[in-house]
Order: structure tokens, then C-alpha cells, then sequence
């Protein structure tokens, strides 16, 4: 055989085995086990052990699936891609965030079936910095010093952020901020959140809008926070809140009259509220400098120690 033979059929191997690497490294579905090794191309057959490891192998609007149980680590998103799981599939992290997205405006994430846990050192179980769209599906996120799921864009692209059948528990800190469900743009960032079915237990807050923040509770329950249940909070600019059959039980410290079930503090702070409950706070509606709580005069108040009253009437349309 020819020289010229030999190095065309070199160079002919040489780019099927770079074609082939490639192709692994950029799969559009690929898989991590509990007992799977990251030096794997990440097939069904050959997982990885970590999100980390496989989300470098996955190709832009591709799928993590988790094959069996385990601690699958924390992971930096920055493209459109599924992480989604039918196993215990948990993210296991101590004085650092579990899952942060940072993508493009037109990035679209899910996060499905994952609990994640912070160990009571953890900053933010799920902290959304910039990106186009986040999902968060049947998930589980507990014990975060920040938040448990923290929203804070600020680019002038509005983040699109939907969370249903999703509970956050157990994040609690010393500062008078954060806790559960904590929408809180900066900059000229915005986002409008939809909520369905979230419950948030025992966090420093339940569910907390500030100024840039647009959001939707729909069958949402807040139990037991520290300071308060839902809280739309905007004394600058604007937060909104609308509540449709939601529950704020037991959300305050006995005797703080600061705290309460629902909670519209700051000129720009409106809570719009419609077949709710408050029962069992501090305080049921609790408004401050010049908040409003609209009521469709559908809700329900009783066992706080101060029921409170809406600042004004919504007719039903």
C-alpha cells in the first residue's frame, strides 16, 4: 500500500473516532446512576455518577434521566435541558447552592422528581440567575440557608418561572430575608412566576414576592414559617400577587405583630386574594406602608390573634 494510501485511511479513522466522541459527548439523552462513573460516555448501559458529569455530554435541549437511586451532586446549568427522574434522585450539597441556572433568555430548563437537600448549610436549593424559562415539577427542597427556591434575574428579558406539586421545607436563616419561594429580582430584571400546588413548611418566609415580581399561587398552602406566609413586598417599584384557593396556617411567632398569614408591605405591593384561608397567625391580612390586599370577599379569616381586613373590594368579572 502507498504512503498516500495509508495516511487517507489514518486520517479516515482518526475522524470516525473523533466523529463518534463527539457524538457521545453530545447526546440528547443520556443517564446517571447511583453506581454509574463520570468517566462514562453517560449511556443507559455506561451512566455517569453525577448531573455534573453527564450535563457536559449532553447536547443544547437534551435530557438527564437517572436510572436508579442516589446523590446525584450540584450542577451549573447554562443551556435548555431536562433533568428528570421516576427514582430518588437527590442532590446532596453543604455551604454551597444545589442547582444554579445561568443560561440565555431563550433557555428553557426542567427539573422534575429531585430532592435536594441543603444539610441546614446550604445557600439555595434551586437559584435562578438568568435564563428564558424554568420548570420545577414534583420536587422536593429542604434545609437551605437562603432559599429553597430563590428567583433573581437581572437582565431585561422577563424570566418565565412555573413550579407545581413542589414542596420546600426547612429553610430558615438569621437574616430578616429569604426562606421557601423567594421572587426577588434586581437591575431592570423581572419575572413572572406561576405556582400550583407548592407547599412551603417552616422556612423563614412561605412565599415571598419583591419588587419586579409578578406572581400566581393556585392551590398553594404556607404552614408554619417563621415571619410570614405570603408576602408581597415592594416599597419601591411593584410586586403582585394573586391568590386562588390558597392556605396561610400557623405562618409567624406568637406575639410578633409584624408577621402574619398574608402580608402586602410597600406602596407598590399588591396581593390580590380570592377562596383563601388565613388562620392561625399573628395576624390574617396585614397591610404596611401603604400596601393594599384586594379580597373578591370569597376568603376566609379566623383563629389569628388579629384577623385584619383587606384594603379594598375586587369585583368577579
Amino acid at each position: 500500500m502507498s504512503l498516500k494510501k495509508i495516511l487517507v485511511a489514518v486520517s479516515l479513522i482518526t475522524f470516525t473516532f473523533l466523529g463518534v466522541h463527539t457524538a457521545q459527548a453530545q447526546a440528547t439523552r443520556t443517564w446517571v446512576s447511583g453506581v454509574g462513573d463520570d468517566a462514562n460516555p453517560c449511556s443507559r448501559t455506561a451512566p455517569c455518577k453525577t448531573f455534573a458529569g453527564a450535563i457536559s455530554k449532553t447536547a443544547a435541549k437534551g435530557e438527564i434521566n437517572v436510572l436508579d437511586p442516589g446523590g446525584f451532586g450540584a450542577v451549573t446549568i447554562t443551556k435548555s435541558i431536562s433533568i428528570e427522574s421516576e427514582e430518588f434522585a437527590g442532590v446532596l450539597v453543604s455551604g454551597t447552592n444545589g442547582i444554579v441556572i445561568s443560561a440565555a433568555s431563550t433557555d428553557v430548563v426542567v427539573l422534575r422528581g429531585l430532592t435536594i437537600e441543603g444539610l441546614g448549610t446550604g445557600l439555595s436549593g434551586v437559584l435562578f440567575l438568568a435564563g428564558g424559562t424554568l420548570v420545577i415539577e414534583d420536587c422536593t427542597i429542604n434545609n437551605f440557608n437562603v432559599a429553597g427556591i430563590d428567583v433573581r434575574p437581572s437582565s431585561a428579558t422577563t424570566a418565565k418561572i412555573t413550579v407545581k406539586n413542589t414542596v420546600v421545607r426547612n429553610s430558615v436563616n438569621a437574616s430578616p430575608m429569604g426562606g421557601g419561594v423567594w421572587i426577588r429580582p434586581s437591575g431592570v430584571g423581572t419575572a413572572d412566576v406561576s405556582l400550583e400546588r407548592v407547599r412551603a413548611d417552616s422556612n423563614l418566609y412561605g412565599f415571598r414576592i419583591d419588587a419586579g415580581g409578578k406572581a400566581l399561587a393556585k392551590s398553594c398552602v404556607a404552614s408554619m414559617n417563621w415571619n410570614n406566609g405570603f408576602l408581597a413586598n415592594a416599597p419601591s417599584g411593584s410586586a403582585e400577587l394573586l391568590m386562588d384557593g390558597c392556605g396561610a396556617d400557623g405562618n409567624g411567632q406568637s406575639g410578633n405583630s409584624s408577621t402574619g398569614g398574608v402580608v402586602s408591605v410597600g406602596a407598590g405591593a399588591v396581593v390580590r386574594i380570592t377562596n383563601s384561608s388565613a388562620t392561625n397567625n399573628p395576624n390574617g391580612f396585614l397591610v404596611a406602608t401603604g400596601g393594599a390586599i384586594l379580597s373578591y370577599g370569597t376568603n376566609n379569616l379566623g383563629g389569628n390573634a388579629v384577623n385584619g381586613s383587606p384594603t379594598g373590594p375586587l369585583s368577579q368579572q
